[in-house]
Protein backbone atom coordinates (compact mmCIF):
# COMPACT_ATOMS: atom_id res chain seq x y z
CA UNK A 1 0.00 0.00 0.00
CA UNK A 2 1.29 3.46 -0.85
CA UNK A 3 1.19 6.43 1.49
CA UNK A 4 0.26 10.06 0.81
CA UNK A 5 3.80 10.92 -0.27
CA UNK A 6 4.42 7.82 -2.35
CA UNK A 7 4.97 8.17 -6.08
CA UNK A 8 5.15 5.52 -8.79
CA UNK A 9 6.82 6.07 -12.15
CA UNK A 10 8.17 3.95 -14.97
CA UNK A 11 11.58 5.66 -15.02
CA UNK A 12 13.16 7.82 -12.35
CA UNK A 13 15.79 10.17 -13.80
CA UNK A 14 18.35 11.61 -11.40
CA UNK A 15 19.91 14.79 -12.80
CA UNK A 16 18.34 17.68 -14.69
CA UNK A 17 21.21 18.60 -17.00
CA UNK A 18 21.04 18.14 -20.76
CA UNK A 19 21.37 14.33 -20.54
CA UNK A 20 18.64 13.90 -17.93
CA UNK A 21 16.30 16.35 -19.64
CA UNK A 22 16.86 14.68 -23.01
CA UNK A 23 16.17 11.27 -21.48
CA UNK A 24 12.85 12.55 -20.14
CA UNK A 25 11.97 14.09 -23.52
CA UNK A 26 12.83 10.95 -25.52
CA UNK A 27 10.85 8.74 -23.14
CA UNK A 28 7.75 10.93 -23.24
CA UNK A 29 7.86 10.88 -27.05
CA UNK A 30 7.65 7.08 -26.77
CA UNK A 31 4.79 7.18 -24.29
CA UNK A 32 6.81 6.31 -21.16
CA UNK A 33 6.11 8.06 -17.86
CA UNK A 34 9.21 9.45 -16.19
CA UNK A 35 9.99 11.56 -13.14
CA UNK A 36 13.08 13.74 -13.06
CA UNK A 37 14.72 14.89 -9.85
CA UNK A 38 17.38 17.58 -9.65
CA UNK A 39 19.08 19.25 -6.69
CA UNK A 40 19.10 22.68 -8.37
CA UNK A 41 15.80 24.53 -8.93
CA UNK A 42 16.91 25.89 -12.33
CA UNK A 43 18.81 24.67 -15.36
CA UNK A 44 22.54 25.29 -15.91
CA UNK A 45 23.99 28.47 -14.39
CA UNK A 46 26.95 28.60 -16.80
CA UNK A 47 27.00 28.14 -20.59
CA UNK A 48 29.09 24.90 -20.35
CA UNK A 49 28.84 23.47 -23.87
CA UNK A 50 28.59 26.21 -26.50
CA UNK A 51 27.85 24.18 -29.62
CA UNK A 52 25.84 21.05 -30.35
CA UNK A 53 26.90 18.87 -33.22
CA UNK A 54 24.76 18.04 -36.25
CA UNK A 55 24.03 14.53 -34.98
CA UNK A 56 22.44 15.98 -31.84
CA UNK A 57 20.57 18.46 -34.00
CA UNK A 58 19.29 15.60 -36.18
CA UNK A 59 17.89 13.97 -33.05
CA UNK A 60 16.15 17.15 -31.87
CA UNK A 61 14.96 17.78 -35.43
CA UNK A 62 12.94 14.54 -35.38
CA UNK A 63 11.13 15.91 -32.32
CA UNK A 64 10.29 19.15 -34.11
CA UNK A 65 12.66 21.28 -32.01
CA UNK A 66 15.19 22.44 -34.59
CA UNK A 67 13.50 25.77 -35.36
CA UNK A 68 13.01 26.56 -31.68
CA UNK A 69 16.66 25.78 -30.94
CA UNK A 70 17.90 27.91 -33.81
CA UNK A 71 15.69 30.77 -32.69
CA UNK A 72 17.84 30.87 -29.55
CA UNK A 73 21.13 30.72 -31.45
CA UNK A 74 23.82 32.65 -29.64
CA UNK A 75 24.81 36.10 -30.88
CA UNK A 76 28.30 34.61 -30.95
CA UNK A 77 27.36 32.33 -33.84
CA UNK A 78 29.02 34.77 -36.24
CA UNK A 79 32.30 34.51 -34.29
CA UNK A 80 33.11 30.78 -34.31
CA UNK A 81 36.87 31.23 -34.01
CA UNK A 82 39.11 29.76 -31.33
CA UNK A 83 42.47 31.32 -30.56
CA UNK A 84 45.57 30.33 -28.64
CA UNK A 85 48.03 32.87 -27.22
CA UNK A 86 50.12 33.83 -24.21
CA UNK A 87 47.67 36.64 -23.35
CA UNK A 88 44.71 38.08 -25.21
CA UNK A 89 46.84 41.02 -26.35
CA UNK A 90 49.89 38.86 -27.09
CA UNK A 91 50.94 37.12 -30.29
CA UNK A 92 48.50 34.41 -31.29
CA UNK A 93 49.76 30.84 -31.48
CA UNK A 94 46.79 29.84 -33.60
CA UNK A 95 43.40 31.10 -34.75
CA UNK A 96 41.02 28.59 -36.29
CA UNK A 97 37.39 28.57 -37.30
CA UNK A 98 35.88 25.93 -35.04
CA UNK A 99 33.29 24.97 -37.64
CA UNK A 100 35.24 25.23 -40.89
CA UNK A 101 36.47 21.63 -40.70
CA UNK A 102 33.38 20.12 -39.11
CA UNK A 103 30.48 21.63 -41.04
CA UNK A 104 28.77 18.73 -42.82
CA UNK A 105 27.87 19.10 -46.48
CA UNK A 106 24.13 18.94 -47.20
CA UNK A 107 24.71 15.48 -48.69
CA UNK A 108 25.83 14.23 -45.27
CA UNK A 109 23.22 15.71 -42.92
CA UNK A 110 19.99 17.68 -43.22
CA UNK A 111 21.12 20.03 -40.48
CA UNK A 112 24.15 21.88 -39.16
CA UNK A 113 25.75 22.71 -35.83
CA UNK A 114 23.53 24.33 -33.25
CA UNK A 115 25.42 27.31 -31.86
CA UNK A 116 23.45 27.57 -28.66
CA UNK A 117 24.76 27.69 -25.09
CA UNK A 118 23.88 24.65 -23.01
CA UNK A 119 21.86 26.62 -20.48
CA UNK A 120 19.67 27.90 -23.32
CA UNK A 121 19.28 24.44 -24.87
CA UNK A 122 18.27 23.01 -21.50
CA UNK A 123 15.42 25.52 -21.33
CA UNK A 124 14.14 24.34 -24.73
CA UNK A 125 14.39 20.64 -23.90
CA UNK A 126 12.91 21.07 -20.45
CA UNK A 127 9.88 22.95 -21.82
CA UNK A 128 9.37 20.33 -24.54
CA UNK A 129 9.52 17.49 -22.02
CA UNK A 130 7.03 19.23 -19.74
CA UNK A 131 4.66 19.90 -22.65
CA UNK A 132 4.66 16.18 -23.36
CA UNK A 133 3.90 15.30 -19.75
CA UNK A 134 7.27 14.51 -18.14
CA UNK A 135 7.07 14.93 -14.36
CA UNK A 136 9.63 16.63 -12.14
CA UNK A 137 10.47 16.96 -8.46
CA UNK A 138 13.09 19.29 -7.05
CA UNK A 139 15.58 17.57 -4.81
CA UNK A 140 18.14 14.76 -4.94
CA UNK A 141 17.61 11.20 -3.71
CA UNK A 142 18.30 10.79 0.00
CA UNK A 143 20.81 7.98 0.46
CA UNK A 144 21.51 5.20 -2.00
CA UNK A 145 18.71 4.08 -4.34
CA UNK A 146 17.60 0.54 -3.57
CA UNK A 147 17.22 -1.63 -6.70
CA UNK A 148 15.20 -4.73 -5.71
CA UNK A 149 13.99 -7.28 -8.25
CA UNK A 150 10.75 -5.46 -9.00
CA UNK A 151 12.21 -1.99 -9.55
CA UNK A 152 14.06 0.83 -7.82
CA UNK A 153 13.05 2.54 -4.59
CA UNK A 154 14.34 5.95 -3.58
CA UNK A 155 13.43 8.75 -1.20
CA UNK A 156 13.38 12.25 -2.68
CA UNK A 157 13.30 15.42 -0.59
CA UNK A 158 11.64 18.57 -1.92
CA UNK A 159 14.14 21.41 -1.42
CA UNK A 160 11.35 23.96 -1.15
CA UNK A 161 9.06 22.33 1.41
CA UNK A 162 11.39 19.76 2.94
CA UNK A 163 8.75 17.06 2.38
CA UNK A 164 10.05 13.60 1.56
CA UNK A 165 8.57 11.46 -1.20
CA UNK A 166 9.06 7.72 -1.56
CA UNK A 167 9.46 6.91 -5.24
CA UNK A 168 9.10 3.48 -6.80
CA UNK A 169 10.32 3.16 -10.39
CA UNK A 170 10.77 0.27 -12.77
CA UNK A 171 14.15 1.69 -13.79
CA UNK A 172 16.46 4.52 -12.79
CA UNK A 173 18.67 6.57 -15.11
CA UNK A 174 21.53 8.25 -13.26
CA UNK A 175 22.43 11.41 -15.17
CA UNK A 176 23.76 13.17 -12.10
CA UNK A 177 26.98 14.54 -13.56
CA UNK A 178 30.69 13.96 -13.26
CA UNK A 179 30.67 13.42 -9.52
CA UNK A 180 28.45 10.39 -10.23
CA UNK A 181 26.85 10.12 -6.81
CA UNK A 182 24.50 7.26 -7.73
CA UNK A 183 27.22 5.28 -9.51
CA UNK A 184 29.61 5.67 -6.59
CA UNK A 185 26.93 4.59 -4.12
CA UNK A 186 26.40 1.43 -6.15
CA UNK A 187 30.13 0.66 -6.20
CA UNK A 188 30.73 1.00 -9.94
CA UNK A 189 34.18 2.46 -10.62
CA UNK A 190 35.72 4.12 -13.65
CA UNK A 191 38.95 3.85 -15.64
CA UNK A 192 40.96 6.51 -17.44
CA UNK A 193 43.55 9.22 -16.85
CA UNK A 194 41.37 10.62 -14.05
CA UNK A 195 41.33 14.23 -12.93
CA UNK A 196 43.68 16.21 -15.16
CA UNK A 197 43.28 19.52 -13.41
CA UNK A 198 41.13 21.90 -11.42
CA UNK A 199 40.01 25.35 -12.54
CA UNK A 200 38.29 28.24 -10.83
CA UNK A 201 35.66 29.74 -13.14
CA UNK A 202 34.10 33.14 -12.65
CA UNK A 203 32.13 35.69 -14.65
CA UNK A 204 33.11 39.35 -14.97
CA UNK A 205 32.11 42.51 -16.80
CA UNK A 206 34.81 44.48 -18.61
CA UNK A 207 35.39 46.48 -21.77
CA UNK A 208 37.88 44.42 -23.81
CA UNK A 209 37.32 46.32 -27.05
CA UNK A 210 40.93 47.48 -27.48
CA UNK A 211 42.37 44.12 -26.42
CA UNK A 212 40.34 42.16 -28.98
CA UNK A 213 42.07 43.68 -32.01
CA UNK A 214 39.43 42.21 -34.27
CA UNK A 215 35.86 40.96 -34.49
CA UNK A 216 36.20 38.63 -31.51
CA UNK A 217 36.24 34.90 -30.82
CA UNK A 218 34.21 32.11 -29.26
CA UNK A 219 36.97 30.66 -27.07
CA UNK A 220 40.56 31.58 -26.15
CA UNK A 221 43.21 29.28 -24.70
CA UNK A 222 45.77 31.42 -22.86
CA UNK A 223 49.07 30.73 -21.11
CA UNK A 224 48.63 33.54 -18.56
CA UNK A 225 48.14 33.54 -15.67
CA UNK A 226 48.67 29.76 -16.09
CA UNK A 227 48.78 27.33 -18.97
CA UNK A 228 45.27 26.06 -19.54
CA UNK A 229 43.51 29.36 -18.81
CA UNK A 230 40.32 29.77 -20.87
CA UNK A 231 38.49 33.00 -21.70
CA UNK A 232 35.07 33.09 -23.35
CA UNK A 233 32.60 35.86 -24.17
CA UNK A 234 29.06 35.38 -22.87
CA UNK A 235 25.79 36.38 -24.53
CA UNK A 236 25.56 39.77 -22.81
CA UNK A 237 27.91 42.21 -24.47
CA UNK A 238 30.88 43.06 -22.25
CA UNK A 239 30.41 39.95 -20.07
CA UNK A 240 33.07 37.23 -19.97
CA UNK A 241 33.92 33.95 -18.30
CA UNK A 242 37.50 33.21 -17.16
CA UNK A 243 38.71 29.80 -16.04
CA UNK A 244 42.09 29.66 -14.27
CA UNK A 245 43.79 26.38 -13.29
CA UNK A 246 44.88 25.78 -9.69
CA UNK A 247 46.59 22.87 -7.93
CA UNK A 248 44.97 21.39 -4.81
CA UNK A 249 48.06 19.22 -4.17
CA UNK A 250 49.98 22.44 -3.50
CA UNK A 251 47.40 23.55 -0.98
CA UNK A 252 45.54 25.80 -3.39
CA UNK A 253 41.77 26.11 -3.00
CA UNK A 254 39.00 27.69 -5.00
CA UNK A 255 38.18 29.73 -1.88
CA UNK A 256 41.55 31.47 -2.28
CA UNK A 257 40.27 33.27 -5.37
CA UNK A 258 39.22 36.50 -3.67
CA UNK A 259 37.57 39.31 -5.59
CA UNK A 260 40.81 41.30 -5.75
CA UNK A 261 42.76 38.26 -6.91
CA UNK A 262 40.20 37.62 -9.67
CA UNK A 263 40.62 41.22 -10.87
CA UNK A 264 44.40 40.68 -11.08
CA UNK A 265 43.94 37.36 -12.90
CA UNK A 266 41.76 39.05 -15.50
CA UNK A 267 44.43 41.69 -16.06
CA UNK A 268 47.14 39.04 -16.52
CA UNK A 269 45.03 36.95 -18.89
CA UNK A 270 44.09 39.95 -21.03
CA UNK A 271 47.52 41.57 -20.82
CA UNK A 272 46.34 45.02 -19.66
CA UNK A 273 47.78 46.03 -16.28
CA UNK A 274 45.14 48.62 -15.30
CA UNK A 275 42.03 46.93 -16.75
CA UNK A 276 38.84 47.55 -14.76
CA UNK A 277 36.57 44.57 -14.24
CA UNK A 278 33.67 43.64 -11.97
CA UNK A 279 32.75 40.14 -10.78
CA UNK A 280 29.19 39.02 -11.49
CA UNK A 281 27.20 36.51 -9.39
CA UNK A 282 26.73 33.16 -11.07
CA UNK A 283 23.02 33.27 -10.25
CA UNK A 284 21.06 36.54 -10.10
CA UNK A 285 20.39 37.47 -6.50
CA UNK A 286 23.14 35.19 -5.19
CA UNK A 287 26.50 36.15 -3.72
CA UNK A 288 28.27 33.14 -5.26
CA UNK A 289 30.85 34.19 -7.84
CA UNK A 290 33.13 31.12 -8.12
CA UNK A 291 32.69 27.64 -9.52
CA UNK A 292 35.23 24.83 -9.24
CA UNK A 293 35.52 22.78 -12.42
CA UNK A 294 37.30 19.44 -12.55
CA UNK A 295 38.82 18.67 -15.94
CA UNK A 296 39.41 14.99 -16.48
CA UNK A 297 38.75 11.85 -18.42
CA UNK A 298 37.33 8.49 -17.41
CA UNK A 299 34.77 5.89 -18.49
CA UNK A 300 32.62 3.88 -16.09
CA UNK A 301 33.55 0.20 -15.84
CA UNK A 302 29.90 -0.63 -16.27
CA UNK A 303 26.92 1.28 -17.62
CA UNK A 304 24.37 -0.69 -15.66
CA UNK A 305 23.82 -1.96 -12.11
CA UNK A 306 20.67 -4.05 -12.19
CA UNK A 307 17.82 -1.68 -12.95
CA UNK A 308 20.02 1.42 -12.72
CA UNK A 309 21.68 2.86 -15.85
CA UNK A 310 24.38 5.54 -16.05
CA UNK A 311 24.31 8.20 -18.77
CA UNK A 312 26.14 11.39 -19.66
CA UNK A 313 28.92 12.53 -17.33
CA UNK A 314 27.88 9.87 -14.82
CA UNK A 315 29.04 7.26 -17.35
CA UNK A 316 31.93 9.11 -18.98
CA UNK A 317 33.86 12.34 -18.58
CA UNK A 318 35.98 13.78 -21.39
CA UNK A 319 38.09 16.94 -21.53
CA UNK A 320 36.22 20.04 -22.78
CA UNK A 321 37.69 19.97 -26.28
CA UNK A 322 35.68 19.45 -29.43
CA UNK A 323 32.18 19.81 -27.92
CA UNK A 324 31.98 16.08 -27.31
CA UNK A 325 30.87 15.80 -23.70
CA UNK A 326 27.26 16.99 -23.80
CA UNK A 327 26.72 15.58 -27.29
CA UNK A 328 27.84 12.14 -26.16
CA UNK A 329 25.37 12.32 -23.28
CA UNK A 330 22.52 13.18 -25.66
CA UNK A 331 23.40 10.14 -27.77
CA UNK A 332 23.43 7.99 -24.60
CA UNK A 333 19.90 9.13 -23.80
CA UNK A 334 18.71 8.52 -27.36
CA UNK A 335 20.14 4.99 -27.36
CA UNK A 336 18.75 4.03 -23.95
CA UNK A 337 15.29 5.58 -24.21
CA UNK A 338 13.94 3.42 -27.03
CA UNK A 339 15.26 0.26 -25.37
CA UNK A 340 13.63 1.10 -22.06
CA UNK A 341 10.39 1.91 -23.88
CA UNK A 342 10.47 -1.40 -25.80
CA UNK A 343 11.01 -3.43 -22.63
CA UNK A 344 8.46 -1.49 -20.57
CA UNK A 345 5.93 -1.82 -23.39
CA UNK A 346 6.39 -5.58 -23.62
CA UNK A 347 7.81 -5.53 -27.16
CA UNK A 348 11.31 -6.60 -26.11
CA UNK A 349 13.02 -8.94 -23.70
CA UNK A 350 15.08 -7.73 -20.75
CA UNK A 351 18.41 -8.58 -22.39
CA UNK A 352 17.88 -5.79 -24.94
CA UNK A 353 18.93 -3.44 -22.14
CA UNK A 354 22.37 -5.09 -22.01
CA UNK A 355 23.08 -3.66 -25.46
CA UNK A 356 23.12 -0.12 -24.05
CA UNK A 357 26.52 -0.72 -22.46
CA UNK A 358 27.70 -2.88 -25.38
CA UNK A 359 27.09 0.00 -27.77
CA UNK A 360 27.71 3.19 -25.84
CA UNK A 361 30.75 2.30 -23.73
CA UNK A 362 33.10 1.74 -26.72
CA UNK A 363 31.96 5.07 -28.17
CA UNK A 364 32.80 6.79 -24.89
CA UNK A 365 36.28 5.25 -24.87
CA UNK A 366 36.84 6.32 -28.47
CA UNK A 367 35.63 9.82 -27.62
CA UNK A 368 37.93 10.06 -24.61
CA UNK A 369 40.94 9.17 -26.76
CA UNK A 370 39.92 11.80 -29.31
CA UNK A 371 39.41 14.58 -26.80
CA UNK A 372 42.72 13.87 -25.08
CA UNK A 373 44.50 14.40 -28.41
CA UNK A 374 42.54 17.60 -29.02
CA UNK A 375 43.29 18.91 -25.54
CA UNK A 376 47.03 18.50 -26.05
CA UNK A 377 46.81 20.22 -29.43
CA UNK A 378 44.82 23.18 -28.05
CA UNK A 379 47.24 23.88 -25.24
CA UNK A 380 50.50 23.13 -27.03
CA UNK A 381 49.70 22.56 -30.70
CA UNK A 382 49.45 24.41 -33.98
CA UNK A 383 46.70 25.00 -36.49
CA UNK A 384 47.78 21.93 -38.49
CA UNK A 385 47.59 19.69 -35.41
CA UNK A 386 44.13 21.01 -34.53
CA UNK A 387 42.71 20.26 -37.98
CA UNK A 388 44.36 16.84 -38.47
CA UNK A 389 41.58 14.83 -36.82
CA UNK A 390 38.44 13.95 -38.78
CA UNK A 391 35.69 15.17 -36.46
CA UNK A 392 32.92 14.40 -38.94
CA UNK A 393 33.83 10.72 -38.85
CA UNK A 394 33.70 10.84 -35.05
CA UNK A 395 30.30 12.55 -35.09
CA UNK A 396 28.60 10.44 -37.76
CA UNK A 397 30.76 7.39 -38.42
CA UNK A 398 31.03 5.34 -35.21
CA UNK A 399 29.35 1.95 -35.29
CA UNK A 400 27.62 -0.39 -32.87
CA UNK A 401 28.38 -4.08 -32.44
CA UNK A 402 25.78 -5.71 -30.20
CA UNK A 403 22.88 -8.14 -30.12
CA UNK A 404 20.62 -5.25 -31.21
CA UNK A 405 22.33 -5.21 -34.61
CA UNK A 406 22.76 -7.97 -37.20
CA UNK A 407 26.32 -7.01 -38.12
CA UNK A 408 27.52 -8.11 -41.54
CA UNK A 409 30.97 -9.74 -41.59
CA UNK A 410 33.59 -8.59 -42.02
CA UNK A 411 33.24 -5.59 -39.71
CA UNK A 412 34.53 -2.12 -40.55
CA UNK A 413 38.28 -1.67 -40.87
CA UNK A 414 38.42 0.74 -37.94
CA UNK A 415 36.32 2.23 -35.17
CA UNK A 416 34.66 4.71 -37.56
CA UNK A 417 33.52 4.84 -41.17
CA UNK A 418 33.89 7.85 -43.44
CA UNK A 419 30.28 9.12 -43.42
CA UNK A 420 30.86 11.06 -46.66
CA UNK A 421 30.86 7.68 -48.43
CA UNK A 422 28.11 5.81 -46.55
CA UNK A 423 27.78 2.06 -46.85
CA UNK A 424 24.43 1.61 -45.11
CA UNK A 425 25.91 -1.26 -43.11
CA UNK A 426 24.05 -2.45 -40.01
CA UNK A 427 25.44 -0.86 -36.86
CA UNK A 428 26.05 2.50 -38.50
CA UNK A 429 23.92 5.65 -38.48
CA UNK A 430 21.40 5.42 -41.29
CA UNK A 431 22.58 7.59 -44.19
CA UNK A 432 20.94 10.92 -44.87
CA UNK A 433 19.36 11.12 -48.33
CA UNK A 434 17.20 13.95 -49.64
CA UNK A 435 13.77 12.68 -50.65
CA UNK A 436 10.59 14.19 -52.04
CA UNK A 437 7.02 13.60 -50.88
CA UNK A 438 4.35 15.27 -53.00
CA UNK A 439 6.61 18.21 -53.72
CA UNK A 440 7.94 18.58 -50.18
CA UNK A 441 11.65 18.05 -49.62
CA UNK A 442 12.59 15.98 -46.61
CA UNK A 443 15.49 13.96 -45.29
CA UNK A 444 15.42 10.22 -44.75
CA UNK A 445 16.12 11.15 -41.10
CA UNK A 446 12.81 12.99 -40.94
CA UNK A 447 11.18 9.56 -41.24
CA UNK A 448 12.73 8.30 -37.98
CA UNK A 449 10.17 9.48 -35.45
CA UNK A 450 10.52 6.93 -32.65
CA UNK A 451 9.51 3.60 -34.19
CA UNK A 452 11.41 0.98 -36.18
CA UNK A 453 11.43 2.15 -39.79
CA UNK A 454 11.39 -0.08 -42.87
CA UNK A 455 12.76 1.58 -46.00
CA UNK A 456 12.25 -0.38 -49.21
CA UNK A 457 13.25 0.19 -52.81
CA UNK A 458 10.89 0.77 -55.74
CA UNK A 459 10.52 -2.99 -56.32
CA UNK A 460 10.33 -3.86 -52.63
CA UNK A 461 6.57 -4.01 -52.33
CA UNK A 462 6.69 -7.52 -50.83
CA UNK A 463 8.93 -6.27 -48.03
CA UNK A 464 6.52 -3.38 -47.37
CA UNK A 465 3.54 -5.74 -47.16
CA UNK A 466 5.48 -8.16 -44.97
CA UNK A 467 6.46 -5.36 -42.58
CA UNK A 468 2.85 -4.33 -42.06
CA UNK A 469 1.82 -7.92 -41.36
CA UNK A 470 4.70 -8.55 -38.96
CA UNK A 471 4.04 -5.30 -37.09
CA UNK A 472 0.51 -6.46 -36.35
CA UNK A 473 1.52 -10.01 -35.38
CA UNK A 474 4.36 -8.96 -33.06
CA UNK A 475 2.71 -5.86 -31.64
CA UNK A 476 5.71 -3.77 -32.71
CA UNK A 477 5.29 -0.38 -34.36
CA UNK A 478 6.88 -0.34 -37.82
CA UNK A 479 6.83 2.74 -40.05
CA UNK A 480 7.01 1.59 -43.68
CA UNK A 481 8.16 3.81 -46.55
CA UNK A 482 8.75 2.84 -50.17
CA UNK A 483 11.26 4.99 -52.00
CA UNK A 484 10.34 5.27 -55.65
CA UNK A 485 6.60 4.96 -55.01
CA UNK A 486 5.46 6.94 -51.96
CA UNK A 487 8.71 8.87 -51.78
CA UNK A 488 10.89 10.01 -54.66
CA UNK A 489 14.67 10.04 -54.79
CA UNK A 490 15.50 13.10 -56.92
CA UNK A 491 19.27 12.71 -56.53
CA UNK A 492 19.23 8.95 -57.16
CA UNK A 493 21.29 8.24 -54.01
CA UNK A 494 19.02 6.07 -51.85
CA UNK A 495 19.89 2.57 -53.09
CA UNK A 496 23.66 3.16 -53.15
CA UNK A 497 23.70 4.95 -49.79
CA UNK A 498 21.77 2.14 -48.08
CA UNK A 499 23.58 -0.63 -49.97
CA UNK A 500 20.48 -2.38 -51.32
CA UNK A 501 18.94 -3.16 -54.71
CA UNK A 502 15.57 -1.94 -55.97
CA UNK A 503 13.95 -4.99 -54.41
CA UNK A 504 15.74 -4.72 -51.07
CA UNK A 505 14.99 -3.18 -47.70
CA UNK A 506 16.72 -1.52 -44.76
CA UNK A 507 15.48 -1.85 -41.18
CA UNK A 508 16.33 1.26 -39.12
CA UNK A 509 16.10 1.31 -35.33
CA UNK A 510 14.21 4.02 -33.41
CA UNK A 511 17.54 5.77 -32.73
CA UNK A 512 18.33 6.11 -36.45
CA UNK A 513 20.90 3.29 -36.70
CA UNK A 514 20.61 0.53 -39.28
CA UNK A 515 19.72 -2.74 -37.55
CA UNK A 516 19.59 -5.05 -40.60
CA UNK A 517 19.19 -4.97 -44.33
CA UNK A 518 18.23 -7.33 -47.13
CA UNK A 519 20.00 -6.66 -50.38
CA UNK A 520 17.07 -7.89 -52.45
CA UNK A 521 13.85 -9.92 -52.29
CA UNK A 522 13.48 -12.94 -50.00
CA UNK A 523 11.43 -16.12 -50.61
CA UNK A 524 9.55 -15.67 -47.31
CA UNK A 525 9.83 -12.00 -46.36
CA UNK A 526 7.34 -12.21 -43.48
CA UNK A 527 9.16 -15.13 -41.89
CA UNK A 528 12.54 -13.45 -42.37
CA UNK A 529 11.49 -10.10 -40.93
CA UNK A 530 9.71 -11.74 -37.98
CA UNK A 531 12.82 -13.80 -37.23
CA UNK A 532 15.08 -10.75 -37.41
CA UNK A 533 12.90 -8.54 -35.23
CA UNK A 534 12.53 -11.33 -32.68
CA UNK A 535 16.29 -11.60 -32.43
CA UNK A 536 16.92 -7.85 -32.33
CA UNK A 537 14.36 -7.38 -29.57
CA UNK A 538 15.57 -10.37 -27.56
CA UNK A 539 12.24 -12.18 -28.02
CA UNK A 540 13.13 -15.03 -30.37
CA UNK A 541 11.05 -17.47 -28.36
CA UNK A 542 7.93 -15.40 -29.11
CA UNK A 543 8.77 -15.05 -32.80
CA UNK A 544 9.15 -18.78 -33.22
Amino acid sequence: MTGPHDHTTAVLIVGGGITGLSTALFLTRLGVRSTLVERHPSTAIMPQARAFNPRSMEIYRTLGLEKEIRARTSILADLPEMIGADTLTGQERFRVDLLAQVRPPTSLSPTDWGLIDQDELELVVRAAAERRGAGGRVGPPQGSPNPPEDGVRAVVRDLGTGAEHRVHADYLVAADGSRAGVRDQLGVGADGPGVLGHSAHFVFDADLGEALRGPGFLLAYLDQPATGTVLAPLRQRGRWMLGVPFEPRDGQRVEDFTEQRCVELVRRAVGVEDLDSTLVPLVPGSSRTLMEVRIGGWVARGYRAGRVFFAGDSAHVVPPSGSYGANTGIADAHNLAWKLAAVLGGQAGQSLLDTYEDERRPVAQLTLDQTMRLLRARHHGTTDELTAIDDLAMIFGYWYDSAAVLVEPPGPDGPVEDPRQPSGRPGLRAPHVWLDRAGTRLSSHDLFTGAFTVLVGPHGGEWAAAARTVAASLGVELDVHQVGIELHDPEGRFLDAYGITAGGMSLVRPDGFVAWRADGPAPLPEHELERVLGRLLARDHRAR
